[in-house]
């Protein structure tokens, strides 16, 4: 970047919370659901005459995510009605927040590449209602309505971020907060976070306060990777335009990815473009302390404090407990074996080291380790003989995949320990037992296959056939 200029950047987030049902109405609230328009009812289809009733999950958690997010709570705030005409839009206008949202003035701290602390403030968390969605094809545009009404979080930063990189690091940051309080999964690649980005340049002037300049949004950037490239490119558009004394024109730029540039797509439209006036059918809510210290106390260890003590109190490095506390489901499986080692720190040291570095290898899926404890947990494995193994594992001067592969549990899970981990087996499966008993010897491989799953693969599976078949004949 030209060292004449400065970047300014915005980001303002969607999130989709993962409530059971929509904002204002009953439809159940599935992501993930393939087949189109059939979580729809007439209040998210627009139907004249229906009412809309507000998801109070949906408030809850948006006022637990501006907390976490260090907001003021509106002490007052109210749903207004968003006037726009888009075919993906049933009722011609969106319900949404204008001039009382739920959340003001929080911030979030990042960190550069350079560990150099940026404050970056929140100006708002406000909740509104998702669109439906549009699916382009064979020069047809079909229309699925599934998404429509969907709670949609939206949190706005100030201009306050200064690197394209900053951008994907506040974003990151924010997934795992998000993840960390339970409200969304917030995966961009499935449409659950979506960014649009507002980035202006302007020329630096020593002792001068100078305005921002004219402010670009991109819109619909749904990776980390995109929304780094976006701004990166428009940050250099407008470099160059302005060096040659052009002027930055204000509008919406979409992001190209056959090209991998922005484009022009519509002139930036005001407030005042959308007609915002109050929603009529639902009442202003009013929040007291005693609310607001309630849902303060669902928020449980944040990222930055579940970081600090894996460092702290169990001696791990601070990048092993960065990939750690980053990766929600590392972080959970990693808690349960803090839950089982009974303070063995030698164990819990020696898992994080191959969590961290095993987890995203090619060679060894971590999923065998993270079962493993699984099965410790819900008795599959007997705890008492699980940390023991654990242990041998964390004191062994093998890497943890080659004891995997090559060091036989059999011995170990002899006797009691493997005799219950068949019991078990044929207890969940009684159907593939009926069959066996019927002459069907692939429901004998397959209780065997199930022990050996259960048991890491790591006993003889002769043995297992001739403990299943000694059970069932006594049993």
């Amino acid at each position: 970047m030209n060292k004449d200029f400065q970047t300014k950047i915005g980001l303002e987030i969607h999130v989709q919370l993962k409530t059971k049902s929509k904002m204002f109405c009953s439809c159940d609230n599935s992501i993930d659901e393939k087949e189109p328009n059939v979580n729809i009812c007439p209040v998210c289809l627009g139907y004249p005459g229906v009412l809309p009733v507000a998801n109070s999950q949906a408030i809850e958690w948006t006022l637990k995510t501006g907390l976490a997010l260090d907001c003021q709570i509106s002490k007052i705030s109210k749903f207004d009605r968003k006037h726009y005409y888009y075919p993906d839009l049933p009722k011609n206008y969106q319900i949404s927040q204008y001039d009382k949202p739920f959340c003001l003035n929080g911030k979030m701290e990042i960190r550069n590449p350079k560990h150099e602390i940026r404050n970056i403030r929140i100006r708002r968390v406000h909740l509104e209602e998702d669109a439906a969605k549009l699916i382009h094809r064979s020069g047809e545009s079909l229309i699925d309505f599934n998404r429509a009404g969907t709670p949609l979080m939206e949190i706005v930063t100030e201009p306050d971020i200064e690197s394209a990189n900053g951008a994907k690091i506040f974003l990151q940051k924010l997934r795992t907060i998000l993840r960390y309080l339970g409200v969304s999964d917030a995966n961009m690649e499935k449409g659950e976070m979506r960014c649009d980005a507002n980035i202006s340049l302007r020329r630096k002037a020593k002792g001068v306060r100078q305005k921002l300049g004219t402010p670009i949004e991109i819109k619909n950037l749904n990776s980390f990777k995109m929304v780094e490239k976006a701004l990166l490119f428009e940050e250099e558009r407008q470099k160059e335009l302005l060096e040659k004394g052009e002027r930055i024109v204000k509008e919406t730029r979409g992001w190209d990815q056959e090209n991998q540039k922005t484009i022009s797509q519509r002139s930036k439209e005001e407030a005042s473009d959308y007609r915002y006036f109050p929603e009529p059918d639902i009442p202003p809510f009013i929040f007291d302390e005693a609310q607001i210290d309630d849902i303060k106390k669902t928020i449980k260890m944040s990222p930055e404090q579940f970081h600090q003590d894996l460092i702290e109190n169990y001696q791990i490095s601070s990048q092993e407990a960065s990939k750690i506390t980053h990766n929600i489901e590392l972080k959970d499986y990693f808690a349960k074996i803090i839950e089982i080692s009974n303070g063995d720190q030698e164990m819990i040291q020696t898992s994080a080291k191959w969590l961290a570095n095993k987890f995203y290898s090619k060679h060894l899926d971590p999923k065998i380790y993270l079962d493993f404890i699984k099965k410790i947990n819900n008795g599959t494995i007997p705890q008492a003989r699980g940390i023991e193994i654990l242990q041998e594992l964390s004191q062994s001067k093998k890497t943890v995949d080659k004891i995997l592969k090559e060091k036989k549990i059999n011995a170990a899970m002899g006797g009691e320990d493997l005799l219950q981990s068949v019991r078990l087996v044929i207890k969940e499966n009684p159907k593939a037992v009926i069959d066996f008993q019927n002459g069907k010897n692939e429901a004998l491989k397959f209780l065997i296959g199930q022990t050996m799953r259960n048991i890491l693969g790591q006993a003889d599976p002769q043995v297992i056939e001739k403990l299943i078949q000694e059970e069932l004949k006594n049993g």
